[in-house]
């Protein structure tokens, strides 16, 4: 009866992993991804603005 109390912790962790997984897959896309993209995207903007305000000009 040992291997059984051996077995069961890792056969438990086992079993929350693949239901994390299952939860983080199933949140991917939907309406929070547009909101999540376009996030992302106004703080590439906002970094890029930054770098060319504070990059030196170069007179031509």
């Amino acid at each position: 009866m040992e291997y059984a109390a051996a077995l069961l912790p890792p056969v438990v962790m086992a079993i929350f992993f693949i239901g994390l997984v299952r939860v983080i897959v199933k949140t991917q896309g939907g309406a929070a991804k547009a909101k999540e993209d376009a996030a992302v995207d106004a703080a590439f903007a906002h970094a890029e603005g930054v770098r060319r305000a504070a990059a030196p000009k170069s007179e031509a």
